[in-house]
C-alpha cells in the first residue's frame, strides 16, 4: 500500500519531464524552420529578378557591370529582387541565407556581393564575402543605401536604382584581386628552350660525323691529318729548300 503512491509520483514526474522536452524541441523546430523548411529561390543570372520589377534595359546594364567586374577582379556580384522575405524577420537574414545557398563568390565565397530588394516589405540588404569588407566599408554601404537603394524603393524605380547601386559597389570592388598563386613565367622562355634544344641536337650529330674530334691526340683534333701516303707531307718537306721531294725520298 505504501509503494503505490511512490510509483504514482514517479510516473507523474516522468511524464512532466517528457512534456518539457517536447516543448523545448518544438520551440527549436519553430526557430529553425525559416532556415531549413522555407524554400529559397534559385539563381537565374547576375540579375535574379524574381519580383519582376526590373525592366530589360536596366537588366542588361546591370549584367554588363557585373560581368566587367568579375573579369577585372574575379569578384562576383549578384542583384536579387523578391516579392517577399516572409517568414524571415528581415531582409538581412534572407540575404545571408540566399548568399550561402547560392554560394556566391569564388574562393570559398569570400569574394562575393549580393544586393537584395524585398518589394512587399520595402527593404533592402547586402551580403558580402569576408574579403570584401575592407573595400565595401560601412560608409560605402550607408552611402549606397541612402543615395540609391532607398530612393529607388520609395519611388518604385527599381531598375535605375539597382543599376546605380551596382556601379557604386563595383567601383571600389574592382580594386580587389583574388590571391591565386601564380607560377613565375619568363617572357619568351618557350622560344629559348626550343632554340637551345635545336642547337644541341645539331652539335651532337655534327660531332658524330667528325670522329677526328673525338681522337685522343690534339694533333688530330687540330686537323693535322696523317693521311694514307707520303703526299700528305709535301708542303712540309718543301720547306727545306726543295732539296728533296716526296717521291725522291725512299
Amino acid at each position: 500500500m505504501i509503494a503505490r503512491p511512490e510509483r504514482h509520483t514517479i510516473g507523474i514526474v516522468f511524464i512532466s519531464l517528457l512534456l518539457v522536452l517536447w516543448a523545448v524541441d518544438t520551440q527549436a523546430s519553430l526557430y529553425d524552420r525559416p532556415k531549413e523548411r522555407i524554400p529559397l529561390p534559385s539563381p537565374i543570372g547576375y540579375v535574379s529578378d524574381h519580383a519582376q520589377v526590373v525592366e530589360q534595359e536596366w537588366k542588361d546594364r546591370i549584367r554588363s557591370v557585373c560581368i566587367d567586374l568579375e573579369k577585372k577582379s574575379g569578384v562576383e556580384m549578384v542583384i536579387v529582387t523578391v516579392p517577399s522575405i516572409k517568414p524571415y524577420p528581415s531582409a538581412k537574414h534572407y540575404a545571408d541565407a540566399l548568399y550561402e545557398k547560392w554560394q556566391i563568390g569564388s574562393t570559398q565565397q569570400e569574394h562575393g556581393m549580393m544586393v537584395l530588394v524585398a518589394v512587399q516589405e520595402r527593404q533592402a540588404a547586402m551580403a558580402l564575402g569576408r574579403k570584401m569588407f575592407p573595400v565595401i566599408t560601412p560608409t560605402v554601404r550607408n552611402e549606397v543605401s541612402r543615395d540609391y537603394l532607398q530612393p529607388a524603393i520609395e519611388r518604385g524605380h527599381f531598375g535605375e536604382g539597382l543599376y546605380r547601386t551596382a556601379v557604386a559597389l563595383a567601383t571600389p570592388a574592382q580594386e580587389v584581386r583574388l590571391n591565386t598563386p601564380s607560377r613565375p613565367r619568363i617572357k619568351g622562355l618557350g622560344i629559348w628552350i626550343t632554340l637551345g634544344t635545336t642547337i644541341a641536337v645539331v652539335l651532337f650529330f655534327w660531332r658524330l660525323s667528325r670522329p677526328d674530334l673525338r681522337h685522343p691526340y690534339r694533333r688530330i683534333q687540330k686537323g693535322e691529318y696523317w693521311g694514307t701516303g707520303q703526299g700528305g707531307f709535301g708542303g712540309n718537306w718543301g720547306g727545306f729548300g726543295g732539296g728533296t721531294s716526296g717521291e725522291g725520298y725512299r
